[in-house]
């Protein structure tokens, strides 16, 4: 267990510092993608519809943007993942805090019953959102100077004794940790949505 939150933890804020540009063809012994050939994984080619000939300007995403997009939802849905097992698997809640009799009817209760803590998060959620965009550029049309995912935030100073091969590795991590994320948290939802719909959750019990 140890192993698993230290490599999310130094992975996040190894996205978060500031760092110098690493691309693709780096000499870096870490491989890009090895599990497809050191290339993403796009077989509908949506990550290249903004290079359509004709389309109207700005209408696709650039990859800065569809990156930036994969990492911020990854790390969400690693947050969510974690607060469902802690709340329902561990039962643990911070002391004072509504507590709902399920996880997919939390949110309204908190909302209900502590509107002022609920109102609170929300502000500052809004906030951390309008400056991770401030701060991103314009992305979406692929002129953005940042690396995706770099907030410039990186208060425990992780990444300062790591090399610039480990930041990579542990960036590489957290992404693919994330997608596993967004997985379970979308299977958590089907699950609740259409009852049986996820048999695998069904032989753990999950509810």
């Amino acid at each position: 267990m140890q192993l698993p939150l230290f490599a999310a933890l130094v992975g996040s804020a190894a996205a978060f510092a500031p760092a110098a540009t690493v691309t693709k063809t780096s000499s870096l012994s870490v491989a890009y993608n090895p599990e497809f050939g050191g290339e993403d994984f796009d077989p509908m080619g949506l990550g290249k519809m903004h290079e359509i000939k004709g389309a109207f300007p700005n209408c696709f995403p650039h990859t800065q943007y569809l990156e930036e997009s994969e990492i911020k939802h990854g790390r969400m849905a690693m947050l969510a993942w974690t607060g469902v097992w802690a709340t329902e698997g561990l039962g643990w809640h911070f002391p004072g805090a509504p507590v709902a009799d399920d996880w997919s009817s939390a949110l309204g209760v908190w909302a209900r019953e502590d509107p002022g803590g609920f109102g609170a998060i929300l502000a500052f959620i809004a906030i951390a959102e309008g400056e991770g965009v401030s701060h991103a550029g314009d992305n979406f049309r692929g002129v953005s100077k940042k690396i995706p995912g770099d907030m410039g935030f990186d208060w425990m100073g992780m990444t300062k004794s790591l090399s610039e091969e480990k930041q990579l590795r542990y960036k590489t991590v957290e992404k693919k940790n994330g997608r596993a994320a967004m997985i379970a948290m979308a299977s958590l939802f089907a699950l609740k949505a259409i009852p049986g719909s996820v048999p695998i959750m069904d032989s753990f019990g999950a509810h």
